[in-house]
């Protein structure tokens, strides 16, 4: 593997470990708000 690769690679996970954060952030909410709503599924 090439440095370029290495650094695309090691972008690319920081991204995806950004998103993930960013995406469990958001269920999160959803999960509260469903709560204070009242709504069960």
């Amino acid at each position: 593997m090439e440095v370029s690769e290495a650094k695309r690679l090691k972008a690319l996970e920081a991204e995806n470990a950004k998103l993930k954060k960013m995406l469990a952030e958001q269920m999160l909410d959803v999960a509260t708000l469903k709560e204070m709503l009242g709504i069960t599924f």
